[in-house]
């Protein structure tokens, strides 16, 4: 089926070649606002566990900035490999990044491509009007009715990614006399399969708007807008299981229930917005802009889990072929019935497809046994709660002090409550299930309180709906102040911004954890953070087409909610010693531009110190969830970027791209860790000085070869990917889980105060990723009928088919070897980690009609 509509969207690109009208040169069919939706919806993984980061960020005037947003985004490329949360995203100057985790979810905006191509961009050095710029670089989206295009937009899309279906339809009024503007936009997203084997997505977008100009001095306006999606997601499998399969594409996560699909990982998300804009222009040099947002966020993520059986995960270690036997060469299992035991396993998988999926009918024939004999559930379905209720007021101050200067300043003032709780979604035929914490037996007796999720309900029964586990909200409040000065000489522009904020965090749990019955119920105490920064820079003028830039800044950041609690599920703590980030970054670049020619180098550093970072995962060599904080973390980015673009003749353009960076970390982190199964923190360290930032390329290089004339928009894209690490897993690099150091004749040394001594030389290596080559193709024509236009658009991405390339992916939280350095079983988890794989040759066609 996938063959099928590959050829189909082929053959419709072409198919349009047939039509003989031509209209001027200069309208592509798609706008890059467009374009680089087209590929962030397209492209993006769908697993939460690993961050996307996909940056939209541009310069007009910048070669690489201008492309680098959705040129390498089929492999999840991020700006100078900076987390998401480092890229600030504003809609009519009101700050819409995540409140908690710092991050913009592009699925606040999803489907909305026609209200985000009005886009103001500021690289990291650069003034802007809305805020004091990002280290990662800042976006401000217009979403003022009146700033739309007048007129009626209608928009079909096919393609074999995450949906195969598309419908657009926009309608701007415009101005009318009465100083009214209203604007409209629907779109559908749809697919019964997605690209990948076992998804699906299904999704309605809307934004709707008035905005009233009074007079020369007033205009107010309303939207809202929202995005209510649920779509099924893949899951990073392992190449043994990439091998089995056969395929690259192969997700983990469903299987079949009565002889249909079935996803266990179901993802719901609605966050819908309101967004009240005032502009008031005081006089003709003085503008004050102010603007109220609202959000209530849901967000839900099922997940399928196991009590007191087996994981029924089918690409599980301990089903693998390299379980049984030792395929690294290390010192595991290698006798002959050791190998005819991982044969059998290899012709188990490669038998049926079934045997590579969730088998959903053993599972409920389980439960049905279980609850024949009055046990609990074991195996359910379980869904993680994300709520938020955000408040956010800005207001923005513009002056024009000369005609070469000016003065931005402005306030924001945010609220937000997370709600965080889990439910059960489906106990899958069982009768059955407790709210108890069974990770706790075998440490207490599974009557002792300490087993309880909540001591105030006793052991009750948990019904499909029903809250259990864990339940609380996080408070944030924030309130910041900002200014940007710019002005411009002869022979140089400067500009010098700042700000100065203060955060307030706070938890309240639901629940009274029998792990902590007295600091888990109620209200924690409150954290409070002063943040701030400044920033200078200066473009220079050498001579004409040339110009030289260069910016400094500093800042020291709050540190998000997601990280500053140190087992939030639990209790009330905060993570110890928590404090702001210290950020230091600067930048020297040289650009030069003329009629044919368009060029520019950057060099970058940043430095950051005193950084927090928390994970969560199964900890099996304890049987319990570990909540992991690492704190004193210090980091750095440092890189080189090369933009060209020349114009070869006035319809032939060849534009190049390059980035080689480092992103890494620059000193062993502190780490304290809480075990689900008693409720005790450890402390350690983690050896991972030098790990990289994973989910990235840290080099990649593209050549376009552009050809624009008489409508026509005929684009070949080649790019070529390298260096792209996994995310590391800090437990296998615990300092006390590596190899004791012994001395000649095998004695254990120890240090200055009596303790045992280890290894530091081996902490594994960081895993990496396959790079590789992609060709990236596109056609369009716009087409004039009357006073109306029409556009027909095919883009195909990964034209040669290199499934090989990794997008990103992590390694296993699990331990290969004990203390001693001896194997504790054959299974490598190490030389096993979870990786996505780019999708092979897939493509789009948008067809869009203006009127």
């Amino acid at each position: 089926m996938q063959k099928k509509l590959l050829f189909a969207l082929v053959a419709m690109g072409m198919a349009h070649q047939a039509w003989g009208q031509s209209d001027s040169i200069g309208q592509p069919p798609i706008s890059i606002g467009e374009q680089a939706f087209t590929f962030t919806e397209a492209q993006l993984g769908e697993d939460e566990n690993v961050t996307q980061s996909v940056s939209l960020i541009s310069s007009n005037t910048n070669a690489y900035a201008s492309q680098v947003g959705y040129r390498w985004s089929p492999v999840r490329f991020k700006y100078r490999a900076y987390n998401a949360k480092y890229n600030s995203i504003y809609i009519n100057g009101n700050p819409v990044n995540d409140i908690e985790r710092g991050e913009f979810r592009y699925s606040f905006v999803g489907g909305l491509n026609n209200q985000t191509r009005n886009v103001e961009s500021a690289l990291p050095f650069e003034n802007n009007n809305f805020s004091m710029t990002g280290l990662g670089g800042s976006n401000n989206y217009n979403f003022r009715p009146s700033a739309m295009p007048v007129g009626q937009r209608v928009s079909l899309a096919a393609a074999n990614r995450n949906y195969t279906a598309r419908a657009m339809y926009s309608y701007n009024s415009g101005l009318n006399n009465n100083g009214w503007a209203w604007s409209a936009s629907l779109t559908y997203r749809w697919a019964n399969r997605g690209y990948v084997e076992g998804t699906f997505y299904n999704s309605l977008s809307y934004y709707f708007g008035v905005e009233k100009v009074f007079n020369n001095q007033h205009s107010l306006s309303l939207v809202t807008w929202g995005n209510p999606t649920e779509r099924a997601a893949q899951s990073a499998s392992t190449d043994e299981m990439y091998w089995l399969a056969n395929n690259y594409n192969y997700n983990p996560n469903w299987g079949y229930q009565n002889g249909k699909r079935r996803n266990s990982r179901i993802v719901n998300d609605f966050a819908p917005a309101a967004l009240l804009t005032w502009d008031f222009k005081l006089d003709d040099q003085t503008k004050l802009t102010t603007s109220l947002l609202g959000k209530y966020s849901m967000y839900s993520s099922t997940r399928l889990n196991y009590n007191n059986a087996t994981n029924p995960a089918p690409d599980y270690y301990s089903l693998m072929p390299s379980y049984f036997y030792d395929v690294w060469g290390g010192s595991g299992s290698s006798s002959a019935s050791d190998l005819e035991a991982w044969q059998t396993a290899v012709n188990y998988f490669k038998a049926s497809k079934a045997h590579r999926q969730i088998n959903w009918d053993k599972l409920y024939y389980a439960n049905k046994m279980a609850s024949a004999q009055g046990a609990d559930a074991m195996y359910y379905q379980q869904a993680y709660h994300d709520d938020q209720l955000a408040l956010t007021l800005s207001s923005i101050l513009h002056k024009d002090l000369t005609n070469h200067s000016f003065l931005d300043a402005g306030v924001n003032l945010s609220t937000n409550k997370g709600m965080h709780y889990q439910t059960m979604e489906d106990l899958l035929g069982a009768t059955q299930f407790h709210n108890t914490n069974y990770y706790v037996v075998g440490t207490y007796d599974i009557n002792d309180p300490r087993a309880l999720y909540d001591v105030r309900d006793g052991n009750k029964l948990v019904r499909e709906g029903d809250r259990f586990g864990y339940d609380y909200n996080i408070f944030v409040n924030r309130a910041q102040a900002w200014a940007g000065y710019q002005t411009e000489i002869k022979w140089a522009r400067l500009f010098a911004s700042g700000r100065i904020g203060g955060t307030t965090l706070q938890r309240e749990g639901n629940m009274q954890n029998g792990l902590a019955i007295n600091n888990s119920l109620g209200k924690s105490g409150t954290a409070y953070f002063l943040d701030g920064g400044a920033k200078a820079g200066a473009n220079l003028r050498l001579c004409q087409g040339n110009t030289l830039s260069l910016g400094v800044g500093y800042e020291w950041k709050a540190p998000d909610a997601r990280v500053a609690f140190a087992s939030p599920q639990i209790n009330n703590d905060f993570v110890k010693d928590l404090t702001n980030e210290k950020i230091f970054s600067a930048e020297l670049g040289y650009q030069f531009q003329n009629n044919w020619l368009r060029a520019n180098v950057q060099g970058y550093f940043s430095r950051l110190a005193d950084v927090t970072e928390y994970s969560m995962y199964y900890y099996d060599s304890s049987n319990s969830f570990s909540y992991v904080s690492l704190s004193g973390i210090n980091k750095q980015y440092y890189g080189v970027e090369l933009g060209l673009d020349f114009k070869l003749t006035s319809s032939f353009n060849i534009n190049a791209l390059a980035t080689i960076s480092e992103a890494k970390y620059a000193n062993n982190a502190k780490a304290t860790y809480m075990l689900s199964n008693d409720g005790k923190y450890y402390n350690d360290i983690v050896v991972n000085k030098n790990m990289r930032e994973g989910g990235t390329p840290l080099s990649a290089y593209s050549v376009d070869l552009s050809y624009h004339s008489r409508g026509w928009f005929i684009d070949l894209i080649g790019n070529y990917y390298d260096r792209i690490y996994l995310y590391y897993t800090p437990v296998t690099r615990y300092y006390k889980n590596l190899p004791t150091l012994k001395d000649e004749s095998g004695n254990i040394i120890m240090d200055a105060n009596n303790e045992t001594m280890h290894d530091v030389s081996k902490a594994p290596d960081q895993a990496k990723g396959h790079g590789g080559f992609m060709l990236d193709a596109s056609i369009g024509k716009s087409i004039y009928v009357g006073k109306n236009s029409l556009s027909i658009n095919l883009t195909l991405t990964n034209v040669l088919n290199n499934r090989k390339i990794v997008t990103g992916g992590m390694e296993q939280n699990r331990q290969t070897y004990d203390e001693s350095g001896e194997a504790i079983r054959t299974y490598n988890f190490m030389n096993s980690p979870k990786k996505f794989y780019t999708n092979g040759i897939n493509g789009m066609i948008i067809v869009t009609y203006k009127f």
